[in-house]
């Protein structure tokens, strides 16, 4: 988040309709980075707790696509679709994200890896079409503590890759 002179959060353009979340991962950030960049690795840790996911498409490209299905613990399944819009390894990471490739509302998001210390900071920044696309996300799917769910799974992944 950036400042203002007096220290105050300096408003974005986009920050009513942001949902930003970050978490210092203890894991070199090389490591961090490639836990996105092959569903073996993915599947072992994505999406909030309960939560599995089965893939049926992945290519990690700018301009590929992972087309997924996440189960939540009642049963209830969730048809998911990504496509990469950036990808500078081992820096930044840039997507779309929805339903599917015809969702009319999908939101971005930028995922940034900074080494800090031998750990990494990874800032995930969502940007939704609306206020009130990100506001539904927030009440109704509980998109930020899902968002938490997801990156505290990911610490423990890879966390227990550099432990093991």
């Amino acid at each position: 988040m950036s400042t203002t002179g007096r220290g105050a959060p300096a408003q974005t353009p986009t920050a009513e309709r942001e949902i930003v979340i970050s978490r210092v991962i203890d894991a070199p950030r090389e490591l961090v980075f490639e836990a996105f960049t092959e569903v073996r690795h993915l599947s072992q840790w994505w999406g909030p707790d309960g939560f599995t996911t089965t893939t049926q498409t992945f290519e990690f490209r700018v301009g590929g696509v992972w087309d997924f299905v996440m189960h939540g613990p009642d049963g209830t399944e969730y048809d998911e679709w990504i496509t990469w819009t950036e990808i500078a390894a081992p820096e930044r990471i840039a997507l779309l994200h929805g339903e599917s490739s015809d969702d009319p509302n999908p939101f971005e998001s930028i995922l940034t890896f900074a080494p800090d210390g031998a750990a990494t900071r990874l800032e995930m920044r969502t940007v939704f079409r609306t206020k009130e696309l990100r506001d539904e996300a927030v009440e109704k799917y509980g998109a930020v503590e899902g968002g938490r769910q997801t990156l505290s799974k990911l610490a423990a992944y890879v966390s227990s890759r550099v432990e093991g």
